[in-house]
């Protein structure tokens, strides 16, 4: 009977060595392209709903929204502001490649073109591109690691992803640092036309919230604007629920409240 305990023990043991062994190779041998979708599915799921607090800082002052997003695979996204009171109601749209913005003081929605992409998102250091663009970075971008990084104790890849010929995209490059133990992207370097740095986003606070890791606090800090930052702190989160693609819509948008 002990001997039958001991080969049943060692062939767990095997079993589950070669398993840990089995996902670490399989992880290695991820292209940067199989990276960066991974990635993109990790932070936001076939679906997803959060609810964040924006911080905009200044040297000399400092303002807050609150507000809540959706997003549907890798083509569909909404973002409603629910504070302050005057900007209560403001909400963005993506569909496909086309992007909206509603602005219900005026009761007006404005189509935003690939020209306004990189105009800043509500005063923010983060742009349109940033906040309603966000899988871009898989489907417009060439992806290649290109060395190994380690992030706040996080064992990262770093990916350079580069635009494609005449992509709608702001950025000629993205640097990803992104886990290899959760996959989020840790920190993210945006680079103009001329490959000069434009800002850095950072991520922080990895915790679990609707049954998955989340980032719950990341930074935009813009290279050339000293003491000036956006910080982005969720407070909420589901993944992988039904939601139609009708939700997705300029009706929505401008009928969404609190």
């Amino acid at each position: 009977m002990k001997k039958k305990i001991k080969l049943i023990i060692k062939i767990a043991l095997f079993f589950a060595f070669f398993g840990v062994v089995g996902h670490v190779f399989a992880a290695e041998s991820l292209t940067a392209n199989a990276i960066v979708k991974k990635s993109d599915q990790q932070m936001r799921g076939d679906s997803s709903y959060t609810e964040l607090t924006m911080n905009i800082i200044r040297p000399d002052w400092t303002r807050s929204m609150s507000m809540k997003s959706w997003t549907k695979e890798q083509n569909l996204s909404l973002v409603l502001i629910t504070g302050p009171a005057k900007d209560r109601g403001s909400a963005s749209l993506k569909r496909d490649k086309e992007m909206w913005s509603w602005i219900p003081n005026i009761e007006r929605v404005i189509k935003i073109a690939p020209s306004m992409l990189g105009q800043s998102w509500m005063g923010s250091d983060f742009t349109n591109d940033d906040l309603i663009n966000q899988s871009s970075i898989v489907v417009d971008y060439d992806h290649k690691i290109i060395k190994e990084d380690v992030i706040d104790g996080d064992k990262t890849w770093v990916i350079d992803a580069i635009a494609k010929p005449d992509a709608p995209v702001v950025w000629s490059k993205v640097r990803l640092w992104i886990s290899k133990k959760t996959f989020l992207q840790r920190k993210v370097e945006s680079y103009d036309e001329f490959d000069e740095l434009v800002n850095t986003m950072t991520t922080y606070d990895v915790q679990n919230l609707g049954g998955r890791m989340v980032a719950t606090r990341m930074e935009m800090i813009p290279a050339d604007k000293p003491g000036n930052k956006t910080e982005m702190i969720t407070h909420k989160a589901h993944f992988n629920f039904l939601i139609n693609d009708e939700f997705f819509s300029q009706a929505q948008m401008k009928s969404l409240r609190n």
